[in-house]
């Protein structure tokens, strides 16, 4: 009887060790953080929001933050319009682009909720210019890729905008 005890502790021990084994494995490798992600090839691509707010104030260069995701169909249209559109990709330049994949936690680049895709633009002073909007009184700084012309037309804003209040 003492036998049979310490056979059945024994592969109790070994089937709660496989289990543990197996939670530890699951574990390992969903909790991996997933690193920001920038998906700019304009020259003013910039890694994380920091970085971007500091290359921004020390270049005097705007910068326009693009939050997007990976699986949203309209963030993905609207990548593919920009990265086709020449005019703006030249336009792009004389911009900081921060293209975040992830949500922010800064309550100032989501001034009117956390939707995607939606494009803001900063000042070098760090702050977030109200006056250039989308079309939408809902979604202000949503963008779809019919807007991609008023995109282009509020780039030059931003700029011309940067340059008058030098």
């Amino acid at each position: 009887a003492m036998e049979k005890t310490y056979v059945s502790m024994f592969l109790l021990l070994v089937a709660i060790s496989c289990a543990l084994a197996k939670d530890v494995g699951k574990k390992e490798t969903t909790a991996k953080p997933k690193l920001p992600q920038t998906l700019s090839r304009a020259a003013g691509g910039t890694r994380t929001h920091e970085e971007a707010l500091f290359r921004s104030k020390h270049s005097n260069k705007p910068l326009m933050i693009i939050h997007h995701l990976d699986d949203c169909p309209h963030s993905q249209a609207l990548k593919k319009v920009f990265a086709e559109h020449k005019e703006i990709q030249k336009l792009a330049e004389n911009f900081i682009l921060l293209n975040l994949v992830y949500e922010t936690t800064d309550k100032n680049l989501s001034p009117d909720g956390q939707y995607v895709p939606r494009i803001l633009f900063i000042d070098p002073s760090l702050t977030v210019r109200a006056d250039i909007t989308g079309r939408y009184s809902n979604r202000l700084y949503a963008y779809e890729p019919s807007d991609i012309s008023l995109l282009y037309s509020n780039m030059q804003k931003a700029l011309k905008l940067l340059k008058t209040e030098l």
